[in-house]
């Protein structure tokens, strides 16, 4: 008997230890990616959208991005979960038929397989969405994998078509990228009035977006990630400083404990590897990337 009931109890730890409930919870995932958005902007921009979610969710404030700290490698690495070492995408002159570096796996595109692509091909029956105000974030991967794949001029077009593809399909998978604060950066200076004031308008656009999740219904079931390429200095961006390349990542709803500030390292690969998770989706064997673990659980 005794070692009946000792078996139980390893068995019933095992089970407490190994149990994800948190993934069995989520049926959508939205990503917003906010173009030079640095940690620091975010700290001091008037962000109570932002400042909720976070107080609700889970920040890692000391996220790293892959170098060089410009956009196309960056992206390139969150929406593939590798680095620029894999998926080849080595600076903002990539294009897909002018590769330097061939990407270590392939998908039939010659790119290395972006989430997208992997959630179509398992998933076949999701609905995906990439809606992008930098019009060179959809030549990073397999357009064809996406169901609605817009680009628009400005920022809050890209909302507005956003948030109504959010309330009609509530698809499984949808990306939302604003370029804004970026171009605030190199305009104004980063870290100036008027970056942080396009911190401020991203806030609103990101309420927006919430208020979509809610008229869809689906909040409840609901991941979101916010995400950034790169911080930035001055008017521009690209070197080694702690400044460029520390940028927030923050998870809010379906799973994610609240309140939580990660202190485990984290990268942008990180990414695509908690999307995967919380979808259930096996990445390719070359993704470097580490599902960011300590945002879930009770």
């Amino acid at each position: 008997m005794k070692k009946q009931f000792l078996a139980l109890a390893t068995l019933s730890v095992f089970l407490l230890c190994n149990a994800q409930p948190a993934a069995a919870q989520i049926e959508h995932v939205v990503v917003i990616g906010v173009d030079g958005l640095s940690s620091s902007g975010l700290r001091n921009a008037e962000t109570p959208v932002l400042d909720k979610l976070i107080q609700d969710g889970a920040i890692a404030w000391q996220a790293r991005t892959v170098l060089p700290t410009v956009s196309s490698p960056n992206w390139a690495t969150i929406i593939t979960g590798a680095g620029p070492e894999q998926h080849g995408v080595l600076n903002n002159d990539w294009e897909v038929d002018k590769q330097v570096l061939t990407p270590i796996t392939q998908d039939a595109t010659k790119r290395f397989p972006s989430l997208f692509r992997v959630i179509k091909q398992q998933r076949p029956g999701a609905k995906l969405a990439s809606v992008y105000h930098w019009d060179a974030f959809g030549r990073l991967y397999d357009r064809a994998a996406v169901d609605f794949d817009r680009h628009f001029s400005t920022p809050d077009s890209c909302v507005t078509a956003f948030n109504s593809y959010l309330a009609q399909e509530r698809p499984t998978f949808a990306f939302l990228h604003l370029d804004h604060v970026d171009g605030a950066g190199h305009q104004h200076g980063h870290g100036s009035a008027g970056y942080l004031a396009a911190i401020a308008h991203a806030d609103s656009l990101i309420g927006r977006v919430m208020a979509a999740i809610d008229k869809a219904g689906i909040r409840e079931k609901t991941l979101l990630l916010l995400v950034s390429d790169h911080g930035g200095i001055d008017k521009g961006h690209g070197g080694t400083s702690d400044e460029e390349i520390t940028v927030p990542v923050l998870l809010y709803g379906a799973g994610v404990k609240r309140g939580t500030v990660i202190t485990h390292p984290t990268y942008l690969y990180d990414v695509a590897a908690t999307v995967a998770q919380a979808l259930k989706l096996t990445l390719p064997e070359a993704c470097i990337g580490r599902p960011i673990t300590q945002a879930f659980g009770k």
